[in-house]
């Protein structure tokens, strides 16, 4: 009898990778190599120009954006979560570097490097640890509100601090945006013609392929033909009196050595603050990138583990000459788009790059600064996402206010700072909104047998309510922020000229308690029983009820006043209503009702009109349209 052939074990190597860098090594054959060395490739050429331009952004010499493109690309993209995205410098961090740097040093100087490269180990060492601490949820309160803002904040500095190298005028002394287009605003007749003319052919042919082509490499074919551009001008446009356009120069290595950075001690408190600025920016950045593509992918994203890797990636980049990276949507859509199977793809970009800037340095030092301005305008327009403020603005107006709040912010005042008011203003709005949970009316819409509850607030030509029992839909938790809410609004229903001595509450809904929540049903409990009525709950969750155990609350409410449907409630705290009241009650909403005492008035009972009668016009009564 011959047997089925077992599959063999996996190989130790093969148990090792799978531990240290995810199950997606099991994946990887000849078939996947191919599709990420093909994605890889396109990678490597999309950041060449990113690279270069997002490190001039930085305040930082060129060659910088490319290094930063190598090293942490392949650590996070080996040590992450997600399988697609790709990482490296981002215009974001770049300029929230340059910005909080600036007043530090002078950008581009070698201390200004050095502080540059000493931020980014902090940053990764901040990263790793709340990834290692499973911190990685405090990502999210950052709002995606505030990140619009944010990235809709950056895109206009991006554009403002491009328009110099676009007109080819000289460094400003200032750095903010004020200072800045008052620099232009002061040397706008000095604009440079030749300037103006090679970022003009980059902008047009990025924006054509980008149109009519778009599996081109918009921003390479753009950067090339202003770099041609940029070549006939500095030859020939001497002879229509035109400047030189200023370039970027010759990139010494195609590689990082080791540099451990060079810091005075005494500047180390202000880097931790920036660097934890930075650290919360980044990591926004990365999570919600990652996120956005697995959305695509319809692959699950583990937050720590995707902040581990971004620490490692940035905690040995500044040892190799990078600054500080994160996920690039920019990169990682085209990755996955470009048919990307594993993290391979971006150590495939890395090595792409290396090649590349291996053989064509001297190309890259004729890189046009004009050129590189145009493509920041270009990204700037890009990263506005105009369609997704309209949205907010029609769908919420108190998110539309955060996002423009953090906008303002973003331009006006210190990234850190900004990112931090929008984080406070959602969190703010977050507890506005639950600190005034919906309390609603229930009842019953119609007579017949089995009819639902519904909100008698919202429905039309519902029954009339018992006099002497509310029905109250709670929903929404009732914590210290939505106490004093609640509370006014049970001491309105106690107040109201013929109040209800009876309190059922719905709280299937009522989420969570804390100390101050279970404190306020203890002052309803003895409210109605002070009237002559009580208190009663229809299905608490489990966690409030163990609230409620622990403070001595279901004691003293008494467990049978907790039940698990609304129709045995009703049925239980029938007979504890007052039988004279429902003797001359004519709502009759209950189905317990039919079985209760009636005493018709003398013109009811001349008409022969029984219980059922007098409910039904009591409700046409109240139904009708008032007397004109």
């Amino acid at each position: 009898m011959s047997s089925l052939p077992s599959a063999s074990p996996p190989s130790p190597l093969l148990l090792w990778l799978t531990r240290w860098f995810g199950s997606w090594v099991r994946a990887v054959d000849a078939g996947t190599l191919r599709a990420d060395g093909l994605a890889g490739l396109l990678g490597a050429v999309l950041v060449l120009p990113q690279g270069i331009a997002f490190a001039t952004l930085a305040g930082l010499p060129p060659e910088y954006g490319l290094y930063s493109a190598i090293l942490p690309c392949a650590i996070a993209a080996l040590f992450g979560s997600s399988w697609h995205v790709v990482s490296g410098p981002t215009n974001a961090n770049s300029l929230a570097l340059f910005a909080m740097l600036a007043p530090l040093a002078v950008a581009g100087s070698a201390n200004y490097v050095e502080l540059a490269l000493a931020v980014t180990v902090l940053v990764g060492l901040m990263q790793g640890l709340i990834g290692v601490m499973g911190l990685g949820s405090i990502a999210n309160f950052i709002s995606p509100a505030a990140l619009l803002g944010f990235t809709g904040g950056a895109a206009t500095l991006i554009a403002i601090h491009a328009l110099k190298d676009l007109a080819g005028l000289p460094q400003q002394a200032g750095h903010g945006a004020s200072a800045v287009l008052l620099h232009l605003a002061r040397h706008l007749p000095a604009a440079q013609p030749g300037a103006l003319a090679v970022g003009l052919v980059t902008l047009a042919v990025a924006l054509a392929l980008r149109r009519w082509a778009r599996k081109w490499p918009f921003m390479l074919a753009g950067l090339a033909a202003g770099t041609l551009a940029a070549v006939a001008v500095n030859a020939w446009g001497a002879r229509w009196g035109w400047a030189p356009v200023a370039v970027v120069g010759s990139i010494p290595s195609p590689w990082p050595s080791f540099h451990a950075p060079r810091i005075e001690p005494t500047a180390l408190p202000e880097l931790l603050g920036i660097a934890f600025a930075l650290t919360i920016v980044a990591l926004g950045q990365s999570i919600s990138i990652a996120k956005a593509v697995a959305a695509r992918s319809g692959q699950r994203i583990d937050a720590n583990r995707e902040f581990v890797g971004q620490g490692l990636a940035n905690l040995f980049g500044g040892f190799f000459s990078c600054y500080v990276s994160c996920g690039s949507l920019n990169r990682s859509m085209p990755n996955l788009e470009a048919g990307a199977r594993t993290p391979l793809a971006a150590v495939f970009s890395a090595g792409w790059l290396v090649a590349l800037v291996a053989v064509s340095a001297p190309l890259l030092a004729l890189i046009p600064m004009a050129a590189i301005g145009g493509l920041l305008i270009l990204v700037a327009w890009s990263l506005l996402d105009l369609a997704r403020w309209r949205r907010l603005a029609q769908l919420n107006r108190t998110e539309f206010g955060i996002a423009a709040a953090t906008f303002v912010a973003t331009v006006t005042i210190r990234l850190e700072t900004a990112i931090l008011l929008g984080t406070i203003l959602s969190l703010v709005s977050y507890l506005y909104r639950t600190s005034r949970p919906a309390m609603r009316t229930m009842g019953f819409d119609s007579m017949e047998p089995g009819r639902p509850f519904v909100v008698l607030d919202k429905a039309a030509g519902g029954l009339p309510e018992c006099p002497q029992l509310k029905l109250l839909r709670m929903e929404g938790s009732v914590y210290f922020g939505a106490v004093q809410h609640v509370a006014d609004r049970l001491h309105e229903l106690r107040c109201e000229p013929q109040p209800q001595q009876h309190l059922l509450v719905m709280a299937k809904s009522m989420n969570f308690i804390d100390l101050a929540g279970a404190e306020l049903w203890q002052a309803e409990l003895e409210a109605r029983r002070a009237m002559g009525g009580d208190l009663y709950f229809h299905r608490p969750r489990p966690q409030v009820m163990e609230t409620w155990q622990h403070t001595g609350f279901i004691e003293r409410l008494g467990r049978d006043h907790v039940f698990p449907d609304k129709h045995s409630a009703i049925a239980t705290i029938f007979h504890h209503l007052d039988p004279a009241i429902c003797a001359g009650c004519r709502a009759r909403v209950f189905a317990e009702c039919a079985g209760a005492a009636f005493e018709p008035t003398p013109e009811e009972r001349r008409a022969g009109i029984g219980p059922h009668e007098a409910g039904a016009q009591a409700l046409a009564r109240e139904d009708a349209p008032p007397a004109s």
